[in-house]
C-alpha cells in the first residue's frame, strides 16, 4: 500500500543542515531542484508513545554500534551534544546540526521492526 515515509526537519539554517546530512552523516540524496536535497534514509519504523502533554513527533537515527558511529561522526567534525545515556531498551545521544538543533542517535537494545 505505502512505498515509503517522508520525514521533514524544520531548520533555521536549512542549507547548512542539508550540507551536514550530505557531508557529515553521508546520506545519499537527490536534488529536487534549486539545491533542495532529499535524502535516502535507512530502513525505518514508527512507534506510538502515550503522553499527558501536547502530541509531538521525534526523529532518531538508529545504529547497531553507537560508539563506533560517534567516533566516525566526531572525526568528520560533528559535535556530540550529550553523553550517552544507557537505558534497558537502548542507548541515546545526539549530535548538533549547524542550525543549532540536535539530531538524536539511538542504539536499540530491543527487537526492531525495520527489517521485517
Amino acid at each position: 500500500m505505502f512505498t515509503g515515509a517522508h520525514v521533514i526537519l524544520y531548520s533555521q539554517d536549512a542549507a547548512a543542515d542539508r550540507a551536514f546530512l550530505r557531508d557529515v552523516i553521508g546520506f545519499a540524496h537527490v536534488d529536487a531542484g534549486d539545491g533542495w536535497l532529499l535524502f535516502k534514509l535507512p530502513p525505518a519504523e514508527v512507534a506510538v508513545h502515550p503522553t499527558d502533554g501536547e502530541p509531538r513527533h521525534e526523529f532518531y537515527l538508529m545504529c547497531d554500534d553507537l560508539d563506533g558511529v560517534l567516533a566516525q561522526l566526531a572525526a568528520r567534525g560533528a559535535e556530540i551534544t550529550r553523553p550517552v545515556a544507557d537505558a534497558p531498551w537502548g542507548r541515546l545521544t545526539a549530535v548538533r546540526l549547524p542550525s543549532g538543533s540536535e539530531l538524536p542517535l539511538y542504539q536499540p537494545l530491543h527487537p526492531v521492526a525495520y527489517d521485517l
